[in-house]
């Protein structure tokens, strides 16, 4: 059996991690990326490790069910941490592992870019909309 270099190996993973082909499994963390809870997890929890209720508090609008699934999304694809503390309540903190700090930049500048965007965005809607209705 043939051996590969360090390089080939890493050539052969950027071939076979190509989001642009259907079965590749970039599509599924794609996924997980792009959905508006995780965005803003990520860029709550860069602040330091938060309990849940903490991360609820601050997402307005985010349900106990919809947070709960994306902590475990999250803590599954190892951008986080869960740590339960023996106490009475428990104690359940959340934090970002050394993947998730990585992810931090690109979660916050998009978050950053959506929200100096924003009235271009709804400008251009209203455009739409009104094109749309001729």
């Amino acid at each position: 059996m043939a051996t590969t270099t360090a390089a080939e190996r890493k050539e052969q993973a950027r071939r076979d991690y190509d989001a642009f082909l259907d079965l590749c499994p970039t599509r599924q963390l794609l996924s997980t990326l792009t959905d508006k809870w995780v965005a803003l997890v990520i860029a709550v929890l860069s602040d330091g490790p938060r309990r849940h209720s903490e991360i609820a508090h601050r997402i307005a609008g985010v349900s106990q069910k919809m947070l709960t699934q994306t902590l475990r999304t999250l803590e599954r694809d190892g951008f986080l941490t869960r740590t339960v503390t023996a106490s009475v309540p428990v104690r359940v903190d959340y934090e970002l592992t050394p993947l998730g700090d990585e992810l931090v930049p690109v979660m916050t500048a998009i978050k950053s870019w959506a929200e100096t965007h924003m009235d271009r965005v709804a400008t251009a809607r209203t455009d739409f909309d009104a094109r749309a209705a001729r």
